[in-house]
């Protein structure tokens, strides 16, 4: 399903930086199996899935379910979220998903990802739950609302297109799987549940009962955002954000869905990344985020910050908590580094590598994404062939990664001169506070935004948005991750 939505996708950011991610689950909505593609999106998709099957009183073969809605899919509005059933002997035994970044769903500032959003529909056109496909069926109308409604509207619809394409060849193979194999591969599917959620309790069982507290902050101009996490291992291992920030009036609140796929990327990743991810193991995971939270909150309160900066943060934070009794690695950038730039009629987007944090025993590594992103760059060819940009510089950010015993991974320097009159967007974190070192290593180099207009740098916050004349140069420089054990 992901191959064939990378070779028909035809904008930039799905088709070369990959930003999608395909799964599967069964009839009840339960995570079955996923592609090697986006942590943030994979670890939401089974409450996204459950939640738009349950808008639908009947959902019949050939049906294509949309919705962007972040409090309904589990992400945020950019995040287009496609379902289809594949049915067996007339029934539905479960169902298809794709979850995919549109690059501009239209608001106030190109790429949709606003720096300064108040209230959810200023981040863009939200489509509440709908049946794009009726029996097979494409409603031409819902489409073309959707795709007019953005400054990119041949890439949308295009997308779309090819969104629906990856689900009929996902609904094609399991319906040959299900020919092939019968009423079994229901009980494979059971039975992986219940393997996963038993192995998953097991490496709970070896740990070391407890309570354990970690902290972080998310950057606003005006102050710092408190995420505070307790977590405790016991019979499961339960994860409880009641002491994080009241929601705020600014796009980094995060939908409870980022709130549970950015925990469990942590913990997976912690416990054994190597161990198949689905369902089971969430059952043996609890998530406390009070509605209202700055991890859950209320609508309409605005979010596409949520799922690309407060994921890495919950995620900092809970690797922080397990490092207090596990030999984990130290922190990672912590951001996604995300711009935006557009003009009249185009839109750009992409998120940009940091450094990993060193390793109990090895260096961090340079320039690549980390934790809830998992995309490529968007190759200097492709900028410069599809938008007014030019990219004159990109390299590894010398000495940026936090030194120790063993070093963190440098950031990136990417420099972009813009050939048009723009609105550059920047959406980041790590400026105030820098990716943390453990067991005496020192911290990584801080991220560094800026603008250079007619010579002049002009630095920006973690999350501005700046209007700029041609031949202006947009100056990114990326977090190194933290560095492990004392330098001496």
């Amino acid at each position: 399903m992901g191959v064939v939505m990378r070779n028909t996708a035809f904008s930039p950011n799905i088709k070369d930086r990959l930003d999608m991610s395909a799964a599967i689950t069964d009839c009840f909505g339960r995570l079955v199996a996923q592609a090697e593609h986006i942590p943030v999106h994979l670890g939401s998709m089974p409450i996204g899935v459950r939640n738009l099957i349950s808008c639908f009183k009947q959902i019949e073969e050939g049906d294509v379910l949309l919705t962007n809605d972040p409090y309904v899919a589990g992400t945020h509005a950019n995040d287009v979220t496609m379902a289809s059933p594949v049915f067996f002997k007339g029934e539905i035994a479960g169902y298809v998903a794709i979850k995919a970044h549109y690059v501009d769903i239209g608001g106030c500032t190109p790429g949709s990802l606003s720096a300064s959003a108040t209230e959810l529909c200023q981040e863009g056109l939200v489509v509440p739950p709908v049946k794009l496909c009726e029996k097979a069926s494409l409603k031409q109308e819902i489409l073309k609302i959707f795709s007019e409604n953005s400054r990119t509207p041949v890439y949308v619809y295009a997308d779309a297109m090819a969104q629906i394409s990856a689900l009929k060849v996902g609904v094609k193979r399991l319906k040959e799987l299900f020919e092939a194999r019968g009423e079994f591969v229901k009980q494979a599917w059971n039975e992986a549940l219940e393997y996963v959620r038993r192995y998953t309790k097991k490496l709970v069982s070896s740990l070391p009962q407890g309570r354990y507290r970690a902290e972080d902050y998310i950057e606003l101009k005006e102050k710092d955002i408190a995420i505070r996490l307790e977590l405790e291992v016991s019979d499961g291992i339960k994860l409880d954000y009641s002491k994080t920030h009241p929601q705020v009036d600014a796009p980094v609140n995060a939908v409870y869905g980022v709130t549970v796929s950015s925990s469990v990327f942590a913990l997976k990743s912690a416990l054994d990344p190597e161990m198949p991810v689905n369902s089971g193991f969430f059952d043996v995971v609890e998530i406390i985020a009070p509605e209202g939270c700055l991890l859950n909150p209320k609508k309409p309160a605005p979010v596409s910050a949520g799922n690309v900066e407060t994921s890495q943060r919950v995620a900092d934070v809970v690797l922080n908590a397990l490092s207090q009794f596990l030999d984990l690695p130290a922190a990672s950038q912590g951001t996604m580094n995300n711009l935006m730039v557009g003009g009249k009629g185009w839109a750009f987007y992409e998120t940009i590598g940091g450094g990993s944090g060193a390793r109990p025993n090895e260096n961090g590594v340079s320039g690549v994404h980390t934790n809830m992103t998992n995309t490529l760059n968007t190759p200097i060819e492709v900028i410069e062939s599809a938008y007014p940009m030019r990219v004159i510089r990109y390299e590894l950010r010398e000495n940026s990664g936090g030194v120790g015993k063993f070093r963190g991974g440098d950031g990136i320097i990417r420099e972009i001169e813009l050939l048009e009159d723009s609105v550059v967007t920047i959406v980041g974190e790590r400026v105030r506070h820098a990716p943390w070192g453990v067991k005496g290593g020192k911290p990584g180099s801080c991220a560094r935004y800026s603008v250079i207009v007619e010579g002049k740098e002009m630095l920006l916050d973690s999350k501005q948005t700046v209007r700029v004349p041609a031949h202006s140069v947009i100056r990114i420089m990326t977090p190194g991750g933290g560095g492990y054990g004392s330098p001496e």
